[in-house]
């Protein structure tokens, strides 16, 4: 199966825009995807016609809604190929099921002295919710290193995990160096020790086949917008054994059984997870948009983007002076470089001058900059409907604002 890229194109109205009189060339699909037709006409339809609080209500446009989402949920639950629906819950993105597990964990696992273990690729909001819990519980976090070309360091990982450790969180990819990590022999090495792992795939779900049975994933998070769902919407995959033993994070609606001033009781998964009022119109909006994705085919995708990611790579090593940051042999749709005595920034301004959306700066990964040495990257990521025809015109303007810089 090979992705009709052209047919693709049409179905996002973003890109048929011009940006400073430039047809746009959008390559900062890590930050944020754009969003198909389809998307847009359900977000617009269930505003018109449906919208009404779910769950709590008996009318006919609340009941429509309350289906749509659990209908949504099944389809989280089959593009992940999760055991249940109910082991899916929906968030406001990566960093709220970050938190979300990172607190509710904590206040019942964590104690003074233990440990947690991350990587040093890891992004910020797989970073900081561990450190606030260590702060609070008295508790260490680990790092694992990693190679200069962007690969997990393995002997530092083994050597990370003992009986002090209580988790472990890692990315599936990263979005800085593009890396596609083994993290189903991660997490093997984590639950040879018994301990609990959680993926962040903010950058995997879009880009390749996900089963989180068969990585065997305790944890696995992931945000609606970065494949082609709205912002404000995001998942949380927790087995069902540990999403019953971890206390719900937020208190109210939804979330509660019975409620009473002496003592409060909790709601059955996922529910006890959802405190107030979902995005409901985004969980059935990100439905649509993972309904999209398998209908193009996350192989194909997959293959389509590799091959934009081979042929810019092959074509920014021939400047002079550039350096790739992330050289693993196996990448993912992300091409991170600087090059001598030029910042970043200059280099995606003047870009964005022609048109081109690149992304500069530490991309919510400053310990991982700030261990390459350097102060930022220029960030070109690909999405399904870029094309070599975008990459041509991105290296032509590339040369020209070399030769102003330099």
């Amino acid at each position: 199966m090979s992705l009709n890229v052209a047919d693709i194109r049409r179905q996002f109205p973003i890109l048929e825009q011009q940006v400073y009189k430039k047809d746009l060339v959008y390559f900062d699909n890590a930050a944020t995807t754009q969003k198909p037709q389809v998307v847009i006409d359900v977000l617009d339809e269930y505003y018109k016609k449906y919208n009404a609080n779910i769950h709590r209500g008996v009318h006919f446009l609340s009941s429509h809604c309350t289906d749509a989402t659990e209908t949504a949920r099944k389809t989280v639950q089959h593009f992940i190929n999760a055991k249940h629906a109910h082991e899916i819950v929906f968030t406001r993105g990566t960093t709220e099921s970050v938190n979300l597990v990172a607190q509710s964990f904590a206040s019942e696992f964590i104690n003074e002295g233990d440990e947690i273990v991350v990587t040093r690729m890891e992004h910020h909001s797989n970073i900081v919710p561990w450190q606030l819990v260590c702060e609070k519980y008295g508790a260490k976090l680990k790092v694992v290193d990693i190679y200069p070309d962007g690969t997990i360091n393995m002997d530092s990982f083994k050597a990370a995990l003992n009986a002090k450790v209580k988790i472990v969180a890692f990315t599936h990819v990263s979005n800085t160096l593009g890396t596609i990590n083994d993290v189903q022999a991660m997490t093997r090495l984590a639950h040879e020790q018994d301990i609990p792992v959680l993926i962040d795939g903010a950058q995997a779900v879009q880009h390749t086949h996900v089963d989180v049975q068969e990585i065997d994933a305790d944890f696995y998070v992931f945000s609606g917008h970065k494949i082609y769902a709205p912002t404000g919407i995001g998942v949380l995959y927790g087995k069902e054994e540990w999403l019953e033993k971890l206390p719900p994070w937020q208190g109210g609606g939804e979330m509660i059984d019975q409620v009473s001033f002496e003592k409060t009781t909790f709601n059955e998964l996922p529910f006890k997870f959802e405190a107030g009022t979902p995005n409901y119109i985004g969980a059935i909006a990100m439905g649509e948009a993972l309904s999209y994705v398998s209908n193009n085919g996350i192989d194909a995708i997959k293959k389509h983007e590799d091959d934009l990611l081979n042929y810019a790579t092959e074509r920014i090593t021939t400047v002079d002076g550039v350096r790739i940051i992330g050289e693993a042999a196996q990448k993912s749709s992300v091409l991170s470089f600087v090059i001598d005595g030029i910042h970043p920034y200059d280099i995606g301004v003047l870009l964005d001058k022609t048109g081109i959306a690149v992304r500069t700066g530490n991309h919510c990964t400053q310990p991982l900059h700030d261990w390459y040495e350097i102060p930022g990257t220029v960030r070109a990521s690909f999405a399904m409907y870029n094309t070599k025809a975008e990459i041509d015109y991105f290296m032509d303007k590339m040369q020209q604002v070399l030769e102003m810089l330099k």
